[in-house]
Order: C-alpha cells, then structure tokens, then sequence
C-alpha cells in the first residue's frame, strides 16, 4: 500500500522542515494585555522552525531550508535554532531591506492579541537555487510549510521541492498553514494550494485551510475526502475543539481531544505535525500517531511560547497516562 511506502520511508527519522523560522515575543507575565505589558520573552517562532524542534525534542534529526536577514533578529533564530538542535546548514542569508519575522503574541485565550510583521519577510526570498542541493534521497520526510506558497520566489521553491522530491522517491508533508494576509486574494490561495496539496503525501490542514482549497467553507470536508482518493496517501482535518478526521485510501477514523487548562491558542497545529511525524518515525500505527500528536498539541498551549513548549517523550508519557480523549 502507498502508506506501508510513506511509513517505511518516515522511519528513517530524519527530515527537512521547509519554510519560516522567526522570533516570538510575548507579555509577560502571562495573561498581560499587549498595550499594558511593559516586559516581554522573546523565542524562536514560524511554523517550519517550530516543527523543527518538536521533531529535534522528540529524538528525529531536523534541519531547517530558508532564509533569515542579515541582522540581530535573524542571527538570534539561526542560533536558538541551533541551541534546540535544528540544523541550519540549508539557511542563507539575505541582505538589504528584507526582514525575518516578527511575532507578538499575547498569552490568553480570550481575545488573544497576535501582530505579526512579515513586511519584505526573508523566508520569501527563499528560491530554487536555495533547494536544488538538497539530498532528497537522504531523509525520510521533507515537511512543506504552506505560507511558503503565498508570494515569490519562495513559491518556485516549494514546487522544485515538489519536483525533486517526486523524483528522489522521498515523501512531502505539508501543514497548510494558511495565513490570509500573505496571500493577495483568497482566489489565488485556492489555486496554488490546490495544485501544490494534490502532489504531496499526507496533508494536515484545519477545516478553515481545507475550505479554502475548496474555494468554499462548507465543502472542506468533501474537498478533503475527494482529495485523498488521488495522491496524497494520508490527509488529516482537522476541526479545533472537535478532534480531528483522518483519512486514507482505505477507510477513515476520528480522533478526540485532550481537555486541559489552556492559556495561549497558538502552536498546537506545529506541535501536532511535530508529534505525528516522530510518532510515525518511531513505528508507531497511524491512530497511535495522531494521538500523539494531539497529546503533543494539548501539551504547548497549556504553556508560554511554541517552541519552548514542544514536549519530550518523558512528557508525553506523563501526559498519556494523566489525560485520556474525549469521545467522538
């Protein structure tokens, strides 16, 4: 079966995050409206940086393709990523007027504040020339991180990946990662996502990202189960507070939630990717492996901050053992 291909080739238990890596600040202490704080923690951010480290924290070897400003900001990703162990060997250094991003975020649930800046962001300067040395038949899984996809040349270089990864037989993950202000119209998401999703193996998106694709909120469940009646061996939807569906070519489950004292809603769908992929590089099975990576999304936002907050093995056994899912 195309999956048995997919979990063989995972277990290799190495993998390149393609995508961006910024830093995060967030008031303290937790709970501080952003316009009263007067004190913040600044740390490592971006959903390919972030999926980073939940793979490196949970024993997979991850490495890093993108681009980070010639400044303090960028020089403080590269090194916490490397503090976390990421590799950055695939990061290049952009000069002039582009920025690596910035985040302030604030932690709380209610009307919880996120101001991004991502004006000229570097990640977007990411282009071919940036993927074509890559040793594809390397690793066991290369991780696409859909905000990659919004604007140029980082686009191009996504659909290089695509190419060469098909070629070197090496799966593509991606986490749809839809952030509406990256892209120029909502037209424009549902063509390039659509292309892009329809050649990858597995597929994590919510059910926001899905309706997107689908040009149409209400058809994104349909949109992902047409889906993976064609290439993409595994696609995951999945619905907040209501658990997940996961879908393959021969049948479907749902999943649950674990119920905790949350205090920030960011970080869990890069914890989720994090603790699905290990899972599955460990040999986990598939419904064991999404438990483990909704364990691991329950985990960060009971927690300050998303990479800092990716959990180990020893916690996720603790938390296993103290929580159990809600019915579906």
């Amino acid at each position: 079966m195309e999956s048995d291909r997919i979990f063989e080739q995972l277990k290799r238990k190495r993998f390149l995050s393609i995508g961006r890596a910024g830093m995060d600040f967030y008031p303290e202490p937790p709970g501080t409206e952003m316009e009263n704080a007067t004190n913040f923690s600044a740390h490592l951010g971006g959903s390919a940086g972030n999926i980073g480290v939940a793979l490196a924290k949970l024993g997979c070897q991850a490495e890093l393709v993108t681009c980070f400003s010639d400044d303090a900001i960028g020089r403080f990703v590269s090194s916490r990523l490397k503090e976390f162990g990421v590799a950055t060997s695939h990061c290049r250094i952009v000069g002039g007027e582009t920025r690596t991003s910035l985040a302030v975020v604030e932690t709380r649930l209610t009307d919880c504040q996120s101001v991004i800046y991502r004006n000229g962001a570097a990640d977007f300067e990411m282009n071919p020339g940036d993927v074509d040395g890559l040793d594809y038949a390397a690793v066991g899984g290369i991780i696409l991180s859909g905000t990659a996809l919004a604007d140029e040349p980082s686009r191009s270089a996504i659909f290089r990946v695509i190419e060469q990864a098909h070629s070197a037989g090496t799966p593509l993950i991606i986490d749809m990662d839809y952030r509406p202000y990256s892209w120029k119209s909502a037209e424009e998401a549902k063509a390039i996502y659509s292309l892009a999703i329809s050649q990858c193996d597995i597929v994590i998106g919510n059910d926001v990202e899905f309706g997107v694709a689908a040009g149409n909120r209400d058809r994104g469940l349909a949109y992902a189960m047409d889906l993976v009646s064609r290439t993409p061996g595994i696609v995951i939807y999945k619905k907040g507070e209501l658990g997940s569906t996961t879908l393959t070519k021969d049948g479907s489950f749902d999943t649950g939630i674990f119920t905790v004292n949350a205090i920030k809603p960011t970080g869990a769908g890069d914890a989720f990717m994090g603790g699905l992929l290990a899972a599955l590089a460990n040999s986990m099975d598939l419904e064991e492996a999404v438990i483990q990576g909704t364990a691991s999304a329950a985990i960060v936002v009971t927690k300050v901050a998303c990479s800092t907050a990716m959990p180990t093995h020893e916690e996720l056994s603790t938390f296993l053992h103290a929580h159990a899912l809600s019915p579906v």
